[in-house]
């Protein structure tokens, strides 16, 4: 697809999140099964019954059985959305879905136990060309980008109720170089601010997770001297200290529970935590469906994939008026293919109703998301509409 194309998809993003408002989130060698199997051996995905011989979106299709999904804590609200909405319409049918981070999502469908994954990260070149040998078929999995949020740096701090946050800083304090609530850095962004001498307590998830892999590369793009680590899953992999806490939700209940303590999580699940302003440019932005949009609006999908996938590289430093450029793009990761019309049928209805409009109610109702436009939504069900049975 040429860059115009691209511009416009992700235009069409971000237009629809101007509209809304935010809540207050490796190795395969074997074929992807037909269905996951439980802890007993049997087998989780009962035959879809359909009316028509076939399914096309979802339409004319009875589904039963269980699809096993897992992946992204960011997701859970937003999840529980969905499945409660795809059963009320399939009574028969259950989504199963196992919040163990992104990087745990991708491995587990990678080996094949289980039929999708939710992920702050779409698949990187290497894992892309896991899924070819994983998947049926030879088409690989796509990137389906069904959820779009800020991530809001949250923090503890009683008496300063409101705090902006450099690029460098917010580098500094995460990277360990800034280590008091006073330190001169922070009061250069905040000069009217009563600012404590408290020890700053830097959370951060302890557990593979796709909101850290978007966190830092934030930091590695705005400030490459200070977070020297690069985009990493893992914090093992970066400056180590603070503290670590397993999932969004554990995130935000160490910053809620530690005084002087600041994180990030998706923003959606910040609830009640202070949140910080965040410099872009000569300006201090706070986040937003609407700022968090303009970073989608600028990037461009990511070469040499399928036509119908849908994975972003996000330009973190610009300087564009507006933007907040802590953002993920939450996707849902499905074969292309698969050995049994009933895995399509169910694949296929599930992931048409999450980019549908009753799917994105149901996720903005449970987790204060923005819905994708019409057209979006249009452009991800002809996407998954490809889904088939490999020949």
């Amino acid at each position: 697809m040429n860059t115009s194309k691209r511009r416009i998809f992700a235009g069409a993003i971000a237009l629809t999140l101007i509209a809304a408002a935010c809540g207050s989130d490796d190795d395969s060698g074997s074929d992807t099964p037909d269905a996951a199997e439980t802890t007993d051996g049997s087998d989780t995905t009962d035959a879809a019954e359909t009316t028509d011989g076939g399914t096309d979106g979802g339409d004319m299709v009875e589904i039963s059985g269980t699809l096993v999904g897992a992946g992204a804590s960011s997701q859970g609200a937003a999840m529980q959305g969905w499945q409660a909405g795809f059963q009320a319409e399939h009574p028969d049918a259950t989504v199963e879905y196992d919040p163990v981070g992104s990087g745990g999502g991708r491995k587990t469908f990678l080996a094949g136990g289980s039929d999708f994954a939710g992920s702050d990260s779409a698949l990187d070149d290497e894992e892309y060309e896991a899924s070819i040998e994983g998947c049926a078929g030879d088409q690989g999995a796509i990137n389906l980008p069904h959820y779009i949020s800020p991530i809001a740096v949250a923090y503890n701090l009683p008496g300063v109720d409101d705090l902006n946050l450099s690029p460098e800083v917010v580098a500094g304090i995460f990277a360990n170089t800034i280590t008091s609530w006073d330190d001169e850095a922070i009061a250069a962004d905040n000069p009217d601010a009563d600012l404590p001498s408290t020890t700053i307590n830097p959370v951060h998830r302890s557990d593979e997770s796709g909101t850290t892999k978007n966190f830092t590369d934030y930091l590695g793009a705005v400030s490459p001297d200070v977070w020297t680590f690069g985009a990493i899953e893992d914090w093992a992999e970066g400056p180590g200290g603070g503290e670590g806490a397993n999932q969004t939700q554990g995130v935000v209940a160490a910053i809620g529970a530690g005084e002087g303590s600041i994180g990030y999580a998706d923003a959606s699940q910040v609830s009640t935590l202070q949140t910080a302003l965040i410099g872009v440019g000569d300006e201090f932005v706070a986040y937003s469906p609407e700022a968090a949009a303009k970073i989608v609006d600028v990037s461009e999908r990511v070469p040499g994939r399928s036509e119908f996938d849908f994975s972003f590289n996000l330009v973190r430093d610009t300087t564009e008026s507006g933007v907040y450029p802590i953002a993920l793009v939450s996707y849902h990761i499905v074969c292309l293919q698969h050995s049994s019309q009933e895995k399509v049928d169910f694949v296929k209805s599930f992931m048409t109703y999450v980019g549908s409009e009753a799917g994105q109610a149901a996720a903005a109702e449970s987790a204060g998301s923005a819905p994708i436009s019409a057209e979006v939504s249009a452009q991800l069900e002809d996407a998954v509409a490809q889904i088939s049975v490999a020949s």
